[in-house]
């Protein structure tokens, strides 16, 4: 799949895209003296065609709304929390694009990693998994957002440190290979999506206006 020409790559993707697209053009370079060079030229050459496209990172027109989503994927559940937030958990497949936006305008005020497993996102045990967990100080207060590694993707990559500020939608961190992102939202906001809504980072209003 080739990566759309309006599309850059992600930050944070070269440790996987380097080695595979080295091999596919040195084996393709290779080829017509090598029948071992043949025979690795095409799994190659799929393997790095289906990276560039893993790891595309398009521009995207932000929307408008006081919260938006942080990722694209499926909303996998909404769950009220004793706090009175709500719980917005975000499903990432390895085919949706895995660099995640800050859901609203504000000052980074934390980014924590904590260790834990790497259970499928979509199995409950995934809220023991690897995760880096976010607050942002923005107009509706303290924001937590929190990136959750899964089976596959076993590296969290966040861009920015505390202390940063962000606009709405600025590019923050990146999951390889996708696996999930909760969003919470505060007390008194209403989500306006659904379960199974796909939605699309930086696009997609989370709460109801």
């Amino acid at each position: 799949m080739p990566v759309p020409s309006s599309a850059r790559l992600a930050r944070g993707s070269s440790p996987w895209l380097v080695p595979t697209v080295a091999t596919a053009v040195g084996s393709l370079i290779r080829a017509p003296r090598s029948k071992r060079a043949r025979a690795i030229a095409v799994p190659a050459t799929a393997l790095a065609a289906g990276m560039l496209w893993f790891f595309r990172d398009p521009e995207r027109e932000i929307a408008q709304g006081r919260v938006i989503s942080p990722a694209d994927g499926v909303v996998q559940s909404i769950m009220p929390w004793k706090d009175g937030r709500t719980r917005v958990a975000l499903f990432m497949s390895p085919l949706n694009v895995h660099v995640n936006r800050a859901p609203l305008a504000g000052t980074v005020t934390s980014v924590e990693h904590v260790p834990g497993g790497f259970v499928p996102a979509f199995n409950k045990e995934s809220e023991n998994n690897e995760r880096v967990v976010w607050h942002f100080d923005t107009e509706l207060g303290d924001i937590e957002m929190v990136q959750i590694a899964g089976t596959v993707a076993r590296r969290i990559v966040p861009y920015i440190p505390q202390g940063t500020k962000v606009e709405q939608g600025d590019r923050i961190g990146l999951i390889r290979f996708g696996s999930r992102v909760d969003i919470y939202l505060p007390e008194g906001v209403e989500a306006a999506v659904e379960v199974g809504q796909k939605t699309t980072a930086g696009v997609t209003r989370l709460d109801r206006p």
